[in-house]
């Protein structure tokens, strides 16, 4: 009627749009094995790009430590680098056993073909690539680094990095640690490296 007011019906309201998810971040599918020099910083982009990815961070040395009750220059010292390689390997595989996870390994487990092998069967490794002046501003200072210890410290490293560098190379996925870069800048091009493997990394 003229001047009469429309009711509308109740039923025909439009149901209010549900609230937008956010967007599910990236799955770690398998786990990832940091490897490379001493001082190349494993240890530390593995725990941010472990906390980036909401998977458990997990150290091969610090679980050899945590097994014999003693350091890692300890055991060298005590049962030499056979013996400590020996566990060193056996660490490695039952870390692996487990979920997809971020893995630090230590400086020579890379060079050890049953390492490499068990890497490949759980997921990939990734080689944190520093220049040899890098790694040495990085270790100077310390004395936990048993190969390091030798009335030339520096040409020693030297000549580790020139053996290791042609297995690292081996690695199927690389980044680059650039002097100057922050744990979190190195994290960043971990996870751009590993969103091109799929099958490692779910980014949709």
């Amino acid at each position: 009627m003229p001047g009469s007011e429309t009711i509308r019906n109740p039923a025909r309201r439009r149901a209010p749009e549900p609230p937008a998810r956010e967007p599910a971040g990236p799955r770690l599918r398998r786990s990832v094995a940091l490897v490379g020099m001493m001082g190349s910083g494993k240890t530390a982009v593995g725990k941010a790009l472990a906390a980036r990815l909401a998977v458990p961070f997990l150290d091969s040395d610090a679980a050899i430590e945590e097994a014999a009750q003693a350091t890692i220059p300890e055991i060298f010292a005590r049962d030499g680098e056979p013996f400590f390689r020996d566990r060193e390997a056996e660490v490695i595989a039952r870390l692996l056993a487990g979920p997809p996870a971020v893995l630090s390994t230590g400086g020579g487990a890379f060079m050890a073909e049953r390492n490499r092998a068990a890497i490949a069967r759980a997921g990939a490794a990734l080689w944190l690539d520093a220049d040899l002046d890098l790694l040495w501003d990085r270790v100077r200072q310390k004395d936990s680094r048993p190969l390091l210890r030798t009335p030339d410290p520096r040409g020693t490293l030297a000549q580790i990095y020139r053996q290791r560098v042609p297995v690292y190379q081996l690695a199927e996925l690389r980044v680059r640690t650039e002097p100057g870069f922050s744990i979190e800048q190195t994290a960043d091009r971990a996870l751009a490296v590993l969103a091109t493997r799929p099958d490692i990394l779910e980014t949709t």
